[in-house]
């Protein structure tokens, strides 16, 4: 799995530091996304993807395999 964040399609929302935190986080100046792993191991493969549909940007691409 490969996970892709448009950061200037962010809107800050963090709904995927919600539901993936070791996989996301935020700046703190400006919230916007910030991928801290973009290859996640399989146990946030679930995670990752959930991310990305609630999204509210979609902002958030995740490309298996």
């Amino acid at each position: 799995m490969r996970v892709e964040v448009d950061v200037p399609k962010c809107v800050a929302s963090g709904q995927c530091v919600l539901v993936a935190p070791d996989v996301f986080d935020q700046r703190d100046e400006d919230g916007m996304v910030v991928l801290l792993n973009e290859h996640p191991p399989a146990e946030h493969h679930a995670a990752a993807r959930e991310s990305a549909l609630v999204c509210p940007a979609a902002a958030i691409h995740v490309e298996e395999g």
